[in-house]
This record gives structure tokens, sequence and C-alpha cells, in this order.
């Protein structure tokens, strides 16, 4: 009973930082619901083997509310590349359905390791004085760029966040606004978040190692506490967003990056 209060309170806290980020930077919250959850799921004894598993396709599954809700908020202000997004959205789509199959195939200390590695490179873009530093001055529409997107989906859902830890540096170095570049973020997450979500709910499917409550790797007593809690404080990070100069935004994308990136280096090199 103890185990179970202390992973619902950690949960529903995961629930709260997660959706101000969400709404505040556009990482759909998973860049801190991953290494939250899988610190809790180790507490209460879930198998090492899977809890990467587990807390990337929980974190995706409640990325869909928190998605849904920062967009709207974004939308609203006016924040959002609907033609980016019509480009983007087929192979960030596709890209996620192979990233949460590739997940599905390897031990959790792989996925641990390529989070951190791509948490600190991005940590690292956006901590370092190059606001002002773009390779074009406007994101590239057409065949060449199809690469870009179809990466971002993939290596996204392998993470369990959405998109906007690499998509925002990605959009930035561009040349998009850093405000209009977090929202059209957002949407990206749900272009992410539907697809892995299935995918690793059939991949994950009547494994002997799942807790209880999970449909494959998603587990439903995460989702239904973490979802609600993101949802309602994904707004609040969107009114933060905007209060906010657009450095100030940068350091502090890129500081919540590197603590993560440390965290996550230590789980892999402990196994």
């Amino acid at each position: 009973m103890f185990d179970l209060i202390t992973l619902s309170i950690a949960m529903l806290f995961t629930g709260l930082v997660g959706g101000i980020l969400a709404g505040m930077l556009g990482v759909g919250g998973g860049i801190v619901i991953v290494p939250m959850l899988e610190i809790a799921l180790g507490f209460v004894g879930v198998d090492p083997s899977i809890r990467m598993h587990i807390a990337v396709a929980t974190s995706l599954a409640t990325i869909i509310p928190t998605s849904i809700s920062s967009s709207r908020a974004h939308y609203a202000r006016n924040a959002v590349d609907m033609a980016l997004i019509k480009n983007w959205s087929v192979w960030i789509f596709l890209g996620a359905l192979a990233g949460a199959w590739l997940a599905s195939q390897v031990h959790s200390r792989v996925l641990s390791g390529i989070f951190a590695a791509v948490a600190f490179l991005v940590a690292l873009k956006m901590m370092l004085p190059l606001d002002n530093k773009t390779l074009t001055s406007g994101v590239p529409r057409g065949p060449a760029m199809i690469p870009v997107p179809t990466l971002i989906g993939l290596i996204s859902a392998m993470m369990g966040i959405g998109g906007g830890s690499l998509s925002v540096p990605t959009m930035t170095s561009f040349g998009e606004p850093i405000h209009r570049a977090i929202g059209t973020a957002a949407v990206f997450g749900l272009l992410i978040a539907v697809p892995g979500t299935i995918g690793f709910m059939i991949t994950g499917y009547g494994n002997p190692l799942l807790p209880a409550g999970s449909i494959g790797f998603v587990n439903l007593i995460g989702l239904a506490l973490i979802a609600p809690t993101t949802v309602l404080a994904a707004p609040l990070g969107a009114r933060l967003a905007h209060a906010l100069s657009k450095r100030t935004l940068t350091l502090l994308f890129g500081s919540f990056l590197l603590i993560v990136a440390i965290r996550m280096l230590l789980r892999t090199l402990a196994g």
C-alpha cells in the first residue's frame, strides 16, 4: 500500500511538472516524465529490462491529451506554423511508428543511453550563445528535408518525448522564431504520441514482466494519474512561455535537458 501511495504521489508530481514544461517549452512533458517514471517504476520493483519501455510508452500516452491542450493554447496565440505541419506531418508520423518498433527490440539500458545522448546534445545546443546563429532564414521545404522530420519522429518515439526536444532546436536552427517553434512542436507531439503509443501497446502485449494495469508497455495507472494533471498544467506553461524572453526560454530548456541527460547516463552505466 505504501509503495502504491508513493508511486501515485510521484506520478501526480511528474504530471504537474511535465504539463508546465509542455506548455512552456513545447517538449510534450516526456523529457521529464520518462526519467521520473523510470525511477518510480524501479522503486516499486518493476524488472529493469522493461522499465524504460514502460516509462517511454506511458509517457507517449500522456502526451496525447497534453499536446492537444498545449497546441490549442499556442494556436490561440497564432504561434503554430501550419504550413510546416502539413509538410512534415506524414514523415513524423511514420518515423514515430518505426521508433516504437525499434525500441521494443532493445534492452532498457539502450533506451537510457539514447535518451542521455540526445538530451545532452540538444542541451548543449540550447545553452550555448547561438541564438542568432541560423542555417537559413526559414525552414526549407521539399524532398531533401524528408529525413529530418522522419528522424525527429523515430528518435522521439524511442525516447518517449513529444518531439519538442528535437524539433524546437531544429526549427530555430533554420530560422523559425523560438515561440513559433515551441507552438509548432506542441502539434508535432500529437503526431508522435499517437502512433508511438499504439506501437508500444502492440509490441509489449503479453509480456509476463509487465506490472498490473498495463496494456502492452503502456501503464494505465500512470496514464490515469499523469494525463489529467499535465492537461491542467499545460496552459499555465504556455502563458509562462509568452511572458519570458527568448534567451531565458532557451536557457531553461537547455538546463532541464542537461540535468536529465546526466541522470539517464548514470542509469545506463549502472545497468
